[in-house]
């Protein structure tokens, strides 16, 4: 007789090399979390369940819960049951919707004979192809719980990256739609009660014949005004939900020189946790250099082409990578021990980290210089705003003193 595991989402703070970071993560019981944080090489400060909140409606497309899905089965296998009785398990206790469709698919492949990894690659959708990968390498091996805490591993640490560069960018977002409001409120309001001051005078300034224009337009037109401005910025919403619009954006934004290098921090720090997951499973170099490449950006899959032909023809990878410019010093050095020592895995998942602490870095520097500087423009804007709603009525105190 099996009895379903029943899990739950916690939210944690947890003391990494590069400071408090926070994420969410699935356990059974407090015991089994501490155990994943540990597992993970970070040290849990607090934690506290989530509360699920169900809404009305749903803004999102459900979604396909794997990293529930890959915890829970973790624990099933470690418990003791076949494969098949595992999934069986997770899709009974699962409610009508996409999870359990998901793993009734999953089961009924399993029925028909395939292995795992098959049934996984049916859904590309919901499994991508490391995911299968990670436990097609299980598979040859027999250990699939521990490849695929493995996976969850990777998995989490890369959450943590992705958090950190998310929350650098809070504050500079607060600040720009604080100063977009407040120059709306100076535009649709303040500025038409001011400009009647100017309405019943003569040869007034032409900053005062500006203002009285606009003021007269709002008082006419204010609603349709506004309606078209939060038109535009549903529409500007909208478009960026559009996976052609947020490539052409972020290539624009990656010109900027600085910008570039983060990203390309960001894409090393992905392609070396990816690399060091599949090595560590027991692929061949060549085919996890070909799965890891799927990380990379475009303008760097190119770039590892040219390493992967270097590779085929025997070059090793502490100089295929530098070759291809796809490594840092400290990563370069660390590889060439890794080779050398036969912990190649290890020492390529050591050159992620290196990465992280050196994005860390990049990020605290950018932020020290964007913020001040935004607050200078957004300042700016509003200080002209201002000193011309002022400058007409000093003008005309001039000339009449």
């Amino acid at each position: 007789m099996t009895c379903a595991v029943i899990v739950m989402r916690y939210r944690v703070r947890v003391d990494t090399d590069n400071g408090q970071q926070e994420l969410e993560l699935d356990a059974a019981d407090e015991a089994q979390l501490r155990r994943s944080v540990a597992e993970m090489g970070l040290s849990l400060i607090d934690a506290a369940p989530v509360e699920k909140r169900k809404l009305a409606f749903q803004l999102r497309k459900p979604t396909f819960e794997r990293a529930l899905f890959t915890q829970e089965l973790i624990a099933l296998l470690e418990a003791g049951l076949s494969l098949v009785e595992t999934v069986e398990t997770l899709r009974d206790k699962s409610k009508e919707g996409l999870n359990r469709t998901v793993l009734a698919q999953i089961v009924s492949a399993l029925y028909e004979g395939e292995p795992l990894s098959r049934a996984l690659e049916r859904q590309p959708e919901h499994f991508p192809p490391l995911y299968v990968a990670t436990v097609a390498s299980a598979e040859q091996s027999g250990h699939l719980a521990e490849a695929l805490k493995r996976y969850h591993h990777y998995d989490a640490r890369l959450s943590v990256v992705r958090k950190k560069v998310v929350s650098s960018m809070v504050y500079p977002s607060i600040v720009i739609a604080t100063g977009a409001l407040i120059v709306l409120f100076l535009a649709f309001y303040v500025i038409p009660k001011f400009s009647q001051v100017f309405a019943s005078m003569k040869d007034i300034p032409f900053s005062a014949r500006v203002m009285l224009a606009w003021g007269n337009l709002v008082e006419a037109h204010g609603g349709v005004l506004l309606a078209c401005i939060f038109a535009a910025i549903a529409g500007a919403g909208w478009s960026l939900r559009s996976e052609k619009v947020r490539g052409r954006l972020f290539e624009a934004l990656m010109r900027l020189p600085k910008l570039a290098d983060y990203q390309r921090l960001f894409a090393l720090t992905r392609f070396y946790r990816t690399l060091g997951l599949l090595l560590a499973g027991g692929m061949s170099m060549v085919t996890s250099m070909e799965l890891a490449a799927q990380v990379l950006p475009v303008q760097l899959k190119s770039a590892l082409a040219q390493a992967l032909d270097e590779i085929r023809a025997g070059k090793p990878l502490s100089g295929a990578l530098p070759a291809a410019n796809l490594t840092t010093p400290v990563a370069e050095r660390l590889i060439r021990v890794g080779e050398q020592s036969g912990e190649l895995a290890g020492m390529v998942t050591r050159s992620a980290e290196f990465c992280d602490e050196e994005l860390d870095r990049a990020i605290d520097t950018l932020m020290r210089v964007v913020e001040p500087v935004l607050m200078l423009v957004v300042g700016g804007i509003i200080g002209t705003i201002i000193f011309l709603l002022y400058m007409p009525i000093f003008q005309l105190a001039g000339a009449v003193g």
